[in-house]
């Protein structure tokens, strides 16, 4: 039995592999899936064995958003809040706050908070029959989970207000061409595609990894010489690194550099 209710956890080649795992409901989230969710990530963030995270969706669908079902009893606005502050907030922090590169495997739609979870991520592949959907307006709510920041930061202001109030589904195509996607392949492929360039980046440097996604993330919400000031900071701690002087010396002996992630 699984450990988790309703994802699938596995560590593949120093990969941490989260697979949301609801396909009855398209994995649409709940308190069970939004908790399992947050706990996976929490684990891939703090287990050293791990250098990269996938996440995808069991199934037809990445993520069909929030569990309609769960809005049966119309709550309150005060339990809405509460839900969104008390799962989606750390969920989606840990993701971008993650000291690891976060791919997501976009498997059909992506949806509402689906999709603020496939755009959290730091990369994204989608399979060529995939989309994503901000579905929020369709049904008189306001984006959340992050999609309003997320959005804005991806696509910019306009275009992002554009997704969000028309509510139609983007197409995998349409995806590459605005930028809120990396990759399209088969939908056949996207697994081993997605696995691998997953296992490619768990073999590169970590630590400046890390650092390069830390930095990024603050140049979004700082000047360039406030930015370049923290790009000295985080230098310092690069240049001490076992996986610095081996990128070095691999350059001088001009050969493949085998980084340990340290």
């Amino acid at each position: 039995m699984s450990e988790y209710e309703t994802i699938q956890y596995a560590l593949r080649d120093n990969v941490a592999l989260l697979t949301l795992n609801r396909p009855e409901r398209r994995n649409a989230m709940n308190a069970e899936l939004n908790r399992d969710l947050l706990a996976g990530f929490e684990r891939a963030a703090g287990d050293d064995q791990v250098r990269a995270v996938l996440v995808t969706g069991a199934g037809r669908g990445f993520c069909a958003g929030a569990d309609l079902t769960l809005f049966q009893n119309q709550p309150s606005g005060e339990q809405v809040y509460e839900m969104i502050i008390s799962s989606y907030q750390p969920m989606m922090q840990i993701v971008i706050s993650m000291k690891k590169p976060v791919i997501a495997a976009i498997n059909g739609v992506a949806a509402g908070a689906g999709a603020s979870l496939a755009l959290a991520c730091d990369l994204r592949v989608m399979a060529h029959d995939a989309s994503i959907l901000m579905a929020f307006s369709n049904i008189a709510l306001v984006p959340d989970a992050g999609a309003t920041w997320l959005l804005t930061q991806l696509v910019g202001y306009s275009r992002a207000y554009e997704i969000a109030i028309e509510g139609n589904r983007i197409p995998a195509e349409r995806c590459l061409e605005i930028g809120l996607t990396n990759k399209i392949v088969p939908a056949e492929q996207l697994m081993t595609i997605s696995l691998a360039w997953a296992r490619k980046l768990a073999e590169r440097p970590t630590l400046a990894l890390s650092l390069t996604k830390k930095a990024m993330r603050y140049a979004q919400l700082h000047d360039l010489a406030a930015t370049i000031e923290y790009e000295a900071q985080l230098q310092k701690q690069t240049v001490g690194s076992q996986d610095f002087m081996e990128g070095v010396m691999a350059f001088i002996q001009k050969r493949d550099p085998q980084f340990k992630g340290k």
